[in-house]
């Protein structure tokens, strides 16, 4: 009919991801699901976002629906499943903050709410953890003390976490080494987690590892002559950092850390470089950088004199993997190197080639039942 128009179907626009949804769909997906979130609720929620503005807003959303879980469980005093289900939503609300230091208030929110269900999980978990506070420049640091099951007086691995993981993350790692016989001490320092907003990056972490084997010696449940440490991507830096120093320290393994973070800045992603500016209290990215020249193991990496397992990947876009084998040469005392061929940031899409294997070295250093 002349005149008449014709409704041609329309049809559906591609969504369009900004860069950062981007990079943390097709890079983060193996770090979150080997640390406990599910695979499904990953690919539904990154699907979900087209703009990092709703990143924290949709992880938290998906965080409620365990910690509503868990805490239905604790009601119905199914504490086993609660302990689970708490830990989940922890590890969910800690990925809703991760890197998300654009919108400091949300951040803080989303913060707050992996604490809290991690507290509530911890009595529940197997082997329970507890809540330690760690006395440290006039004020405190805290840490999660986990210990195996039947095993009096263990020795104890310290936990250093990375750029922008916490003790709420660490559940999956510590796990491996609970099983042999290692009690646990994740904690938060400088920079990290509970300790981000009153202290700053600092690259002699060693002070901060000193506050921790202060507090292990004081206590009676752990076998203080046999001390450990460990350290995931940033925290790969700072703890055989803090081995160079502390002697205290008997056996430390470096996941994937840098060798010297300014030589490593100009590759690193944007969220990286912004997170580190945000938790060293810089207001530019000029005074971060310059902040960066202070994490360096130069003139540092030959004082270690403790056995020494490093871990590094050749897909790794974030750290060199010859940073690891550069550590590897430099420290020393006894030195395992590992690389992982086809492993990508701390091979967390290959955990199966190093986490027991770490664990296994770390036994049989500290004298555990698992060694």
């Amino acid at each position: 009919m002349a005149g008449a128009s014709v409704n041609k179907p329309q049809q559906n626009s591609p969504v369009v991801q900004d860069a950062r949804v981007k990079s943390a769909a097709a890079h983060w997906g193996p770090r979150f699901v080997a640390n406990g979130v599910a695979l499904a609720d990953f690919e539904e929620i990154t699907g979900s976002i087209t703009r990092w503005d709703d990143w924290c807003r949709a992880w938290s959303e998906r965080a409620a629906v365990h910690e509503q879980l868990g805490r239905d469980a604790l009601a119905k005093r199914k504490f086993l499943s609660a302990g689970e289900h708490l830990s989940r939503a922890a590890v969910y609300y800690h990925f809703g903050k991760f890197l998300f230091v654009h919108d400091i208030p949300q951040m803080q929110a989303a913060h707050r709410k992996a604490v809290e269900c991690k507290n509530l999980a911890l009595p529940h978990m197997r082997p329970a953890g507890e809540r330690v506070e760690i006395p440290y420049a006039g004020k405190h640091l805290y840490g999660i003390l986990r210990k195996p099951d039947g095993v009096e007086k263990p020795p104890v691995m310290i936990m250093c976490c990375g750029l922008d993981s916490t003790k709420e993350e660490t559940d999956a790692y510590e796990q491996p080494f609970l099983a042999r016989g290692v009690a646990t001490l994740c904690f938060d320092g400088p920079g990290q987690g509970e300790a981000e907003y009153n202290f700053a990056i600092r690259g002699d972490f060693e002070a901060a590892v000193k506050a921790v084997a202060d507090a292990i010696e004081a206590r009676s449940d752990l076998d203080t002559s046999r001390v450990g440490l460990w350290g995931v991507s940033l925290g790969g830096y700072y703890a055989p950092r803090s081995a160079a120093f502390e002697k205290r320290i008997k056996a430390c393994i470096a996941l994937c850390g840098p060798y010297d973070w300014a030589d490593a800045w100009d590759g690193l992603p944007e969220l990286t470089r912004e997170a580190f500016r945000v938790r060293s209290h810089w207001a530019t990215m000029e005074e971060a950088k310059r902040h960066a020249a202070t994490l360096s193991l130069k003139g540092i990496a030959e004082r270690i004199a403790c056995p020494l397992f490093v871990l590094g990947a050749k897909l790794d876009r974030v750290i060199p993997w010859r940073d690891a084998e550069r550590l590897a040469r430099e420290a020393k005392g006894p030195v395992e190197l590992l690389l992982i061929e086809d492993g990508n940031h701390v091979a967390n899409n290959r955990a199966y080639k190093w986490r027991t294997r770490t664990a296994d070295w770390m036994a049989e250093q500290l004298g555990a039942r698992g060694g």
